[in-house]
């Protein structure tokens, strides 16, 4: 693959519940590091072989893994991930049980992003210049539904011009994260701070 994957809609409870369970997640987040068998990942994060084989064969029947036979030797299976770029229905489009799915998702993720940041708070004296590299802004704008969307669209736009299949040598991981919500407290066409 040159470029990023095509962005995809997805509208399946089924296929957010696949990749929600937590033994997956972290499948997922260690073959985001790079390609692995079944036993190395039991290893690494502390399960049988058999739960990850299982849990790898479910996220290959929803497309989030894919096996790597070119590394494979004798019979072992090697998988990686599958670079896809995942949207989600409007809210307000979904059904009463994906919105119950994806509402427990965000709040997954959400507590995934901030002890991932409280990890590298903690470890950020170790990290040479990428200890600087937190980049962070923190403010508002006044737009309507439209220019939001915009934004959003703009920004995804952003994170696909940078997105790279073979990152370089000098390349780290970076965990972006954007969120934009109007402001409970206000009313429609109130102007704010």
């Amino acid at each position: 693959m040159t470029g990023p994957p095509p962005p995809e809609e997805i509208t399946d409870p089924a296929v957010l519940k696949a990749v929600m369970h937590p033994l997956r997640r972290r499948i997922m987040e260690a073959l985001g590091r790079g390609p692995a068998t079944a036993t190395k990942l039991a290893k690494e994060l502390g399960e049988s072989s058999g739960a990850t084989s299982y849990h790898l064969r479910e996220l290959a029947k929803y497309h989030f893994v894919d096996e790597a036979p070119e590394l494979a030797h004798g019979k072992e299976r090697w998988w990686r991930a599958r670079p896809r770029d995942i949207r989600w229905p409007r809210h307000s489009e979904q059904s009463e049980e994906m919105r119950a799915v994806f509402d427990e998702a965000q709040r997954a993720a959400f507590t995934e992003d901030l002890e991932q940041l409280a990890r590298f708070l903690e470890r950020r004296g170790e990290l040479g210049e990428w200890g600087d590299a937190l980049v962070f802004s923190r403010g508002a704008v006044h737009v309507d539904i439209e220019e939001l969307a915009q934004f959003w669209e703009d920004y995804l736009e952003l994170l696909r011009r940078y997105w790279r299949p073979e990152p370089g040598p000098d390349a780290r991981k970076v965990f972006v994260r954007w969120i934009a919500f109007p402001d409970p407290g206000g009313k429609e066409g109130e102007r704010g701070n």
